[in-house]
C-alpha cells in the first residue's frame, strides 16, 4: 500500500464546527475527546450502547447523526483482533461506517489505526514503510483503512499508534501499564524470557495531542504516533519496580515461542515532527514518571 504524504489543508490551525468521535468512550478516543474539549472544540461522543455498529440499522443511525461540516474520528474497534471471528466483526463495523459516509459525507475523516499494519523490519519504520501485516490485528486495520479510502472522497488522515500507555488503559496488557499496576500493588513482575525485546511506547496524551493537531489543520495522509525511541521490557519493568515503595522483584521466565517482531520494532517519527513544528513526543521515562506519580497519589487506577 503506497503511503500518502502528510499534508495540511489549513496551514494555520482552525477549530472545526464539530468533531464526532465514534467509539468516544474508549481509552484513546476518550483522551482525544478530552483534548478537543479542553481546546474549546465542540464534540459528540458516539458509541455503545447508544450506537452498536454490529446491529441492523447502524449505518442509517450514524448517517442521521452526521453533518456535512463534521470531522469524524473513527476509533471504534474490537481490539486486539485475536481470531477470524473478531476480524469479521470489525469488518462489519467498518462497513456500517462506510455506508453512513456514502449517505452523509463529512468534511474530514480521521481513522485511528495501528502500527501493526507494517511488515517487520530491521530498520526504523516510517510512514512510507511497507504495509504488509503479519497478523490478524494488522490485517484488520489495513482492511479498514482501504475500505474508508473507497468510501470517503475528502481529506482522510490515518493515525497509526504503536504501543500506547496511560492510566485509563483498560487492557492491562504486557508492558508499562501492567508493570506499573503490579509494582503499585507490591506484586512481582514476570517477563517473557528476559524481556529483551526492544519496542516503542507512546503516551496516550501525545496521541490525543497529535489527533487534535491533525483535526485543526485538516491534515490528510499517514501519521505514525510513535515516540521514536525503543526500550526493552526489562528496562520498563525495572523502572516500574523502582518507581513505587518496596521495589518488587523483576523475574525472567522460559520463553514458549519466538519473540514478536523478531525482538525489534523501532520507528522514525521525523515526518510528524516536521509536519507539526513545536510538537514533540515524550520519552518513555518522562511519560511513565507522570503516570506512576499519579497512581501513587491515588488519582488513577
Amino acid at each position: 500500500m503506497t503511503a500518502v504524504a502528510l499534508s495540511h489543508e489549513y496551514l494555520q490551525a482552525r477549530k472545526p464546527a464539530r468533531v464526532v468521535v465514534l467509539g468516544g468512550g474508549g481509552f484513546i478516543a476518550g483522551a482525544i475527546r478530552r483534548r478537543l474539549e479542553a481546546n474549546g472544540i465542540s464534540t459528540l461522543a458516539v458509541g455503545r450502547p447508544a450506537l452498536d455498529l454490529l446491529k441492523p440499522g447502524a449505518a442509517e443511525q450514524l448517517a442521521g447523526l452526521l453533518r456535512p461540516e463534521d470531522v469524524l474520528v473513527v476509533a471504534s474497534a474490537k481490539a486486539p483482533c485475536k481470531d477470524v471471528a473478531m476480524l469479521a466483526e470489525n469488518i462489519r463495523m467498518i462497513e456500517a461506517v462506510c455506508l453512513a459516509l456514502q449517505r452523509r459525507p463529512v468534511a474530514h475523516l480521521v481513522y485511528l489505526s495501528s502500527d501493526a499494519v507494517y511488515r517487520d523490519s530491521t530498520k526504523p519504520l516510517t510512514e512510507k514503510s511497507c504495509a504488509e501485516p503479519g497478523g490478524l490485528h494488522g490485517a484488520m486495520h489495513l482492511s479498514r483503512e482501504i475500505a474508508l479510502r473507497h468510501a470517503h472522497q475528502g481529506p482522510l488522515m490515518l493515525i497509526r499508534p504503536t504501543l500506547v500507555y496511560g492510566n485509563d488503559d483498560p487492557h492491562n496488557g504486557y508492558g508499562p501499564n501492567r508493570f506499573g499496576r503490579l509494582a503499585a500493588a507490591g506484586e512481582d513482575i514476570s517477563l517473557f524470557g528476559e524481556g529483551e525485546e526492544l519496542r516503542d511506547h507512546v503516551d496516550v496524551e501525545d496521541v490525543a495531542e497529535l489527533a487534535g493537531l491533525v483535526i485543526m489543520h485538516r491534515s490528510s495522509g499517514i501519521a505514525n504516533a510513535v515516540s521514536g525511541a525503543v526500550a526493552s521490557f526489562r528496562e520498563l519493568a525495572d523502572f516500574a519496580s523502582a518507581s513505587f515503595p518496596g521495589k518488587v522483584s523483576v523475574r525472567g521466565s522460559r520463553r514458549s515461542g519466538p519473540m514478536p517482531h523478531n525482538g525489534y520494532r523501532a520507528f522514525d517519527n521525523q515526518a510528524v515532527l516536521q509536519a507539526f513544528p513545536g510538537f514533540a513526543f515524550k520519552g518513555w521515562r518522562e511519560g511513565l514518571e507522570k503516570i506512576y506519580a499519579a497512581r501513587m497519589n491515588g488519582s488513577a487506577g
